[in-house]
């Protein structure tokens, strides 16, 4: 196992992420390990003397980096850390917690855990977007749990035609669509009934919102397929795309979106023990007895 001995913290303001962060500081010099802010959480710890580091580069000069925060916080960490070598790990000061496995009240055990080499590694792919008008590039993102075409009003239907890998899908009026990779099944995805999808799969679920049609039901395709929208140039309004419900790509009617899965994969780091499915139990509510 990795030795982990220059650790970069990031997060943002929120409930108790400011007691959090001057605690873990606390813990990690105790072990006498080299500690780096990010330029978004530094302000909550007054008069530090603390390197402070850009999100872009943290993860060039650290082997370990820690999002205090909520899955918020984890998702627009993970856009930029995800071009980077480094690990990373959550601290849970958000609601649900899919993405940030280890909670403050434990923190001093589970991190300690993962620094004396008890932890897993895993591999998250990430999406990217481009939106083309009239065959010209006009803007592009990139998400970790999902892409979301959408009608932009809860007033009108759009339509839209989707192809898959340069085939014809179908053409479908509804309040938009949901693309997204296994980690975000537990998110927005979820809410729209789209099927919860294990992690380690290869694959991307396309779940239409609202749709006109009753046998519209979402799709499981191939984590490698181009996803192609094309926007119907008789829409009444512009269809935003939101990339993890953050960034947000405007469009015209006649736009096209392309989405496909980055060439480069994240790596997030579990405390040994971690269970997907036991997360699903704690997170979603499901039924806690093991079977006979």
């Amino acid at each position: 196992m990795e030795s982990f001995r220059n650790i970069g913290i990031v997060g943002r303001e929120g409930n108790g992420v400011a007691e959090t962060l001057q605690r873990l500081v606390r813990f990690l010099q105790s072990r006498e390990l080299t500690v780096v802010l990010g330029e978004q959480i530094a302000p909550l710890m007054p008069k530090h003397e603390l390197r402070v580091s850009p999100r872009k580069m943290i993860g060039e000069i650290c082997d370990l980096i820690i999002v205090v925060g909520g899955d918020g916080s984890f998702l627009g960490a993970a856009r930029t850390l995800s071009r980077q070598p480094a690990p990373v790990l959550g601290i849970n000061r958000g609601r649900l917690g899919f993405l940030t496995d280890i909670s403050p009240d434990d923190l001093e055990a589970q991190i300690g855990a993962v620094l004396d080499g008890n932890y897993t590694l895993e591999k998250r792919f990430l999406l990217d977007v481009e939106v083309k008008r009239n065959g010209e590039p006009v803007g592009v993102g990139e998400a970790l749990n999902d892409v979301v075409v959408n009608s932009g009003t809860s007033a009108h239907m759009m339509e839209f035609d989707l192809y898959i890998e340069g085939e014809f899908v179908y053409r479908q009026r509804s309040d938009g669509l949901i693309i997204s990779t296994p980690t975000g099944s537990t998110a927005y995805s979820m809410s729209g009934g789209g099927p919860i999808m294990h992690p380690r799969l290869d694959a991307i679920a396309l779940v239409p919102m609202f749709p006109h049609s009753l046998s519209s039901r979402p799709i499981v395709v191939d984590g490698k397929s181009e996803i192609k929208i094309v926007i119907q140039a008789d829409n009444k309004t512009p269809a935003p795309v939101t990339c993890d419900g953050q960034e947000v790509i405007p469009t015209h009617p006649g736009d096209v979106v392309y989405v496909r899965k980055k060439p480069h994969k994240m790596t997030l780091i579990h405390p040994s023990g971690h269970s997907f499915y036991a997360s699903c139990r704690d997170k979603l509510g499901w039924g806690g007895k093991l079977g006979t």
